[in-house]
């Protein structure tokens, strides 16, 4: 089988970069163009190059349309506007999308489970190996133990975050949530401050932290009467994330349209 051709959005940002980085070192997968936002300084450079590989021949662009005809797949760590358009784009150009950007709105969710119906599309708040084992686990520890056991989850990034809690952490609250057979919606408390009385039951509480470079801390406690469980993962490296993407796309590559998860990928859907 060919290659996979893969475009790479943001590459000129630290995730871009590992990606391109990432791609090059990947059998079966080929960079077939980078993108960049139109005001981006980074445009007409080339991305080997940036990426610390040396000139591959792709330059960095603002134009998706040019590279339509020449891709298979488009791999996004951007922002949620993009990341709505870019799925569009895919649908429209029958590429797999593979989706690692968080933050999303509602709003964001729904548009792109729209463009779900017509172009295969991954999507997580986190792509690595880990974390995915790490959501399964908690899904399973929420539904073994009972209501005595308190949920909260910690997350720690690098203070260049925009968003919170994580993408990450939302992952694990979802499948926290999925245990116990709750909608997160009504039952996460996203911060606390002053006078909020006891615990409600049933919530599942979120504590964020930013500061200096750290890529990815996140413990999910289930803290109990007189015992408490602690699952935790660390990311050491953005590269976990950029082999977990890449490994989406090829897996994605001549499936049936849909909106898929790194469950599905990594065959943990039904664990």
């Amino acid at each position: 089988m060919a290659d996979m051709r893969l475009i790479v959005a943001g590459a000129g940002g630290r995730m871009g970069r590992t990606l391109v980085r990432t791609i090059a070192e990947t059998p079966g997968a080929v960079l077939a163009g980078a993108l960049e936002a139109p005001h981006s300084t980074l445009l007409g450079q080339d991305a080997g190059q940036l990426a610390g590989l040396g000139p591959n021949g792709v330059t960095l662009t603002a134009e998706p349309a040019a590279l339509a005809g020449l891709a298979d797949g488009l791999i996004d760590f951007t922002a949620p506007a993009a990341s709505v358009a870019n799925a569009r784009f895919a649908a429209a150009h029958g590429l797999v999308h593979v989706i690692g950007t968080t933050g999303l709105s509602a709003a964001d969710e729904a548009a792109i489970g729209e463009a779900a119906a017509s172009a295969v599309i991954v999507k997580s708040g986190n792509m690595s190996l880990g974390v995915n084992l790490l959501a399964a686990l908690v899904r399973r520890v929420a539904l073994t133990l009972d209501a005595d056991f308190d949920i909260e989850i910690l997350e720690m990034h690098h203070n260049k975050k925009v968003d919170a809690p994580s993408g990450t952490a939302l992952l694990l609250g979802q499948a926290a949530a999925a245990g116990r057979d709750i909608a997160l919606d009504t039952h996460a408390v996203r911060s606390r401050d002053g006078h909020t009385g006891a615990r409600r039951a049933g919530d599942i509480g979120f504590a964020t932290l930013r500061g200096g470079t750290v890529v990815g801390d996140h413990s999910v406690l289930f803290a109990g009467p007189f015992e408490r469980i602690e699952l935790t993962h660390k990311a050491e490296d953005r590269a976990i994330f950029a082999r977990g993407a890449v490994r989406a796309a090829l897996w994605a590559q001549g499936r049936n349209a849909g909106l898929y998860s790194m469950a599905d990928v990594l065959g943990l859907a039904d664990f």
